[in-house]
């Protein structure tokens, strides 16, 4: 899809989205259509339930006195409250109400007077961020079809956003789609099948990142045996494809500045191993590398807009199945840390990997903090749905700005709480602990308890993303299928605080 930034006019052919602000109050652009098509946008808000209320359109098909296809009327309520997440679902929403109409281009001229002035962004901003909306809705996973039809195809080729402000817009906009193509690159591995996507194909993948200057190391099963790797080895080893652990360095600082570090789950698939699944839904467990799909598409955002950090992702890559030389429950294996763990449960298997993971990561780059995220637990999709992914953090300052983060980009969390009491669950009577609680509450909370024994005293934060990496509903800047949830908030944080 070719996302523009152009000139404010309107244009003669093609389709053309305005805004109309609440209670009726036409753009300048919109006022301006009004007037040539002979008052036919009053019409449809005289004689339709739309009144340029957030969220709401309306169409005009073949409007009279232009020679326009069509002019979508975008609902944006008051203009000076809107954030960047509105203006991305504004632009989402021109791209995914024209995509099959049968026009083949848009321009979008959203042009309302002090449009985010209470949120203090830029008429470039605004601009660039309707721009991302639009680009952010048009992905598309459908390498795989053969014979789609011609009407199953989306029609628009292109969406050009009309700015005032067109250099500062094309600036800002640079930058946010470095960001977007991060968001399609976790969005792609995570949509991949498995029988493509396992951990071999994976870390080749990681390794087109050097495109964008990442430096990227691949560690294979005997480097990881040496180093004691043997909790994440112990997931893999009823799987004929090997494991593999991935270390993705961004150099964007001095060398005298500490890394931050992104550490990703990355089963690939996950069948449960022994303590197998039940058959319903096992499908979707090949969405179960997540977590290191969002880290990969985290690096490729900062590197791909020259973020000015020193930045490490560290990604376990293993395939979780159940043959004769797979893990059984009742089986303890050793970490790199030399804790040791009673595995009461093959199907808790993320823990595993990441502990091996962090530790390698804290103890070889000494970073500013560690952030971690998995599809962990499905408790936290009974705590918290598909709207908030879980956060568990030993450090309130980095949690904070989390939050925070999450709340600008539209990456909500929810910080659920770390306790000795609940790290009692864990206790083994044959080994350091063991992987799964002692009792059916709190099974996110103890995956949590688990991890950190693993970060010493490193600022960290776990994310759990079970919930809010697939989607089966489309929303306005993410269709149906994988979010890409996890790169804008990482990228987020990073931009606030962490650049120099």
């Amino acid at each position: 899809m070719d996302i523009s930034i152009t000139g404010a006019s309107i244009p003669g052919r093609g389709a053309v989205a305005v805004g109309v602000a609440k209670d009726g109050k036409l753009s300048p652009a919109a006022k301006a259509l009004d007037d040539k098509t002979d008052g036919a946008i009053r019409q449809v808000i005289r004689s339709s339930r739309f009144n340029g209320a957030s969220g709401q359109t309306a169409m005009i098909q073949a409007p009279r006195g232009t020679r326009l296809d069509r002019i979508l009327l975008l609902g944006i309520g008051d203009p000076k409250s809107l954030t960047q997440i509105d203006l991305e679902a504004i632009g989402g929403r021109a791209y995914s109400q024209l995509a099959g109409s049968g026009s083949k281009q848009v321009k979008v001229v959203i042009d309302a007077e002090n449009m985010g002035a209470k949120t203090r962004l830029s008429r470039g901003q605004v601009q660039a961020h309707i721009a991302l909306g639009a680009k952010l809705a048009s992905y598309r996973f459908d390498k795989y079809h053969t014979k789609l039809k011609d009407e199953d195809k989306p029609s628009l080729e292109s969406v050009a956003i009309g700015a005032r402000a067109a250099a500062s817009a094309r600036d800002a906009f640079e930058k946010l789609s470095a960001v977007g193509d991060g968001v399609f690159l976790t969005r792609d591995l995570v949509s991949e099948p498995p029988n493509i996507l396992f951990p071999a194909s994976l870390a080749d993948r990681c390794q087109e990142l050097t495109a964008l200057g990442v430096k990227v190391e691949v560690l294979g099963e005997a480097q990881m045996k040496k180093l004691g790797m043997g909790a994440l080895l112990g997931v893999g080893q009823g799987s004929e494809r090997e494991s593999r652990l991935v270390v993705m360095q961004w150099n964007g600082a001095t060398k005298k500045e500490k890394p931050v570090a992104f550490i990703g789950k990355g089963v690939t698939f996950d069948t449960g191993g022994i303590s197998l699944k039940p058959a319903a839904g096992m499908e979707d467990m090949k969405w179960d590398m997540g977590g290191s799909a969002a880290v990969i598409g985290t690096m490729a955002a900062l590197a791909g807009r020259q973020a000015k950090v020193n930045a490490v992702g560290v990604v376990g890559l293993v395939e979780n199945m159940p043959d004769g030389n797979a893990q059984r429950p009742g089986d303890v294996v050793t970490s790199m840390s030399g804790q040791t763990i009673e595995v009461l449960n093959t199907d808790a298997e993320g823990r595993l990997v990441l502990c091996d993971a962090l530790w390698y990561t804290q103890d070889r780059f000494k970073p500013e903090f560690m952030i971690n995220l998995a599809t962990l637990t499905g408790a936290i999709i009974i705590a918290l749905g598909d709207e908030y992914a879980g956060m568990f953090s030993n450090n309130d300052k980095l949690s904070e700005r989390l939050s925070a983060a999450g709340e600008a980009v539209g990456e909500k969390l929810w910080r659920f709480p770390l306790h000795k009491n609940y790290d009692k669950k864990l206790k083994s009577e044959i080994a350091d602990m063991r992987n799964i609680g002692n009792a059916r509450g709190a099974g996110s909370i103890t995956a949590a308890q688990f991890l950190q024994r693993f970060v010493n005293d490193v600022p960290w934060a776990h994310l759990d993303i079970a919930g809010v990496t697939w989607s089966g509903a489309s929303k306005p800047t993410s269709p149906k299928g994988g979010t890409g949830f996890g790169v804008r908030v990482l990228d987020e944080l990073v931009r606030r605080h962490y650049e120099g």
